[in-house]
């Protein structure tokens, strides 16, 4: 206990010092803030490098300082570490679903009264509202969005006789049988349908929301919930559904899964190993680079009860400073949802924009016409569905993973392993 204490608070000191480094510099007339993310692959952080640098040559008074701080499971503890020791940064590029748990800390500014007189609030999706709002207020803006859908290669949909995607469960579980080949008669199959990820991570959530949702199922009985204690999962009927399509295309060998924790790895779709991948526009950059033109397409996640998808994404959090940073904090953030910005970062990256101007520009337009795929995600997004952001939504996440590893692995039913989980949410916050 003694090495760990000494541990946290060698970490808390040397963020301290990282942040009285910038306050120093108050000398010159300049705010100095500090942004940390967590942008991967390493080109989008080039891409987000050139924007922050954009943006300090035209605001001599503030220079924004990109700090890449590790992927989401390394950043949290960062974070909390900082909150407690008062060296937080300026500004965080992080999921929304960490919202309530720093508003739990007394963290973050509140963006109403920033956000009411800001002129460029009129120009954001409005379906991502949801992810700025916790209890009435707003405590983030939208960095990116992008949601969930299923790539596939043309190519092997020929070559197995698919004329017509697939748009329910069923048809899913059909194509899904169809395109697992055992190509040379050796016994062995050389292509499946489809790839499924493993792991009780959060991409495996994030992977699997769309289909509970689209089978009809909530986090609670109501439908949506605003705390963890209101979560059910026992007899989500939505829930089991979906966990059982996936046990299905498991069991039936048209799937094949991910190592533990990297369902997010394209190699085996790129090598044309399984011929439908689970993933987001995010990916379309390098998938693109290594698969033939017009051998790449994608379709929506199919549905059973109700198309749906989950919208991804990062948010950006000011954290609590003083009021001459925090404006100026806000006014990196007004940069990030303009739409000279969102246009940048979206043809950069493949996420999509999140201003409505940007999407409607003849730049994004042309954009669209040489990645049609892209215009799926966008017609996706009209009925996308936010993650929960009430503080323990990450235990609610980890007891989810748990059991769709469970189910995946044939340790247990979708019934019995959804039990298994409520029971764990049950202990934690009830």
């Amino acid at each position: 206990m003694q090495f760990l204490l000494i541990i946290f608070m060698a970490l808390v000191l040397s963020l301290t010092g990282c942040q009285s480094l910038g306050e120093k510099n108050y000398q010159d007339n300049v705010i100095h803030l500090s942004l940390w993310q967590g942008v991967n692959p390493p080109a989008n952080r080039d891409v987000l490098q050139k924007l922050v640098d954009k943006f300090n040559q035209t605001h001599p008074d503030i220079q924004v300082e990109s700090l890449y701080v590790g992927q989401p499971d390394q950043q949290l503890p960062k974070i909390l570490a900082a909150v407690v020791g008062n060296a937080s940064p300026d500004l965080l590029w992080y999921n929304p679903g960490i919202t309530g748990q720093l508003v739990e800390l007394n963290a973050l500014v509140s963006l109403d009264e920033m956000w009411a007189n800001s002129p460029v609030k009129d120009e954001i999706d409005p379906t991502l509202l949801a992810s700025m709002t916790y209890q009435g207020h707003l405590w983030s803006v939208p960095f990116g969005t992008n949601n969930i859908g299923i790539f596939y290669r043309p190519s092997l949909f020929k070559a197995a006789g698919i004329t017509q995607l697939p748009r329910t469960w069923e048809e899913l579980r059909r194509v899904a049988a169809q395109l697992t080949i055992d190509k040379n008669g050796d016994r062995h199959i050389d292509q499946y349908g489809m790839v499924l990820p493993l792991g009780k991570g959060e991409f495996t959530v994030f992977s699997w929301l769309p289909f509970m949702w689209g089978g009809g199922g909530e986090f609670g009985k109501g439908g949506d919930v605003e705390s963890a204690d209101a979560v059910d999962l026992k007899d989500n009927q939505g829930a089991i559904a979906a966990l059982q399509l996936w046990q299905n295309l498991v069991n039936d060998g048209s799937a094949i899964l991910s190592a533990p924790e990297r369902g997010y790895e394209t190699d085996n779709f790129i090598a044309g190993k399984v011929a439908m991948q689970i993933t987001g526009p995010w990916t379309l950059a390098y998938l693109a680079q290594d698969i033939p033109d017009g051998d790449l397409g994608v379709f929506p996640i199919p549905a059973r009860e109700r198309s749906a998808t989950c919208i991804g994404g990062e948010n950006l959090f000011l954290f609590k400073t003083t009021p001459e940073r925090q404006k100026a904090a806000f006014k990196f953030a007004e940069y990030v949802l303009s739409q000279e910005f969102q246009t940048a970062w979206a043809l950069g990256t493949g996420y999509l924009p999140v201003n409505l101007k940007s999407r409607q520009s003849q730049d994004y337009q042309e954009f669209l016409q040489q990645q049609p795929t892209v215009k799926v995600f966008l017609t996706q997004a009209e009925y996308g569905r936010v993650r929960p952001i009430f503080p323990g939504y990450n235990r609610v996440s980890d007891s989810l993973g748990r059991a769709i590893e469970g189910v995946l692995l044939g340790k247990s039913s979708p019934q019995k392993a959804l039990q298994a989980s409520q029971q764990r949410l049950d202990l934690i916050f009830k």
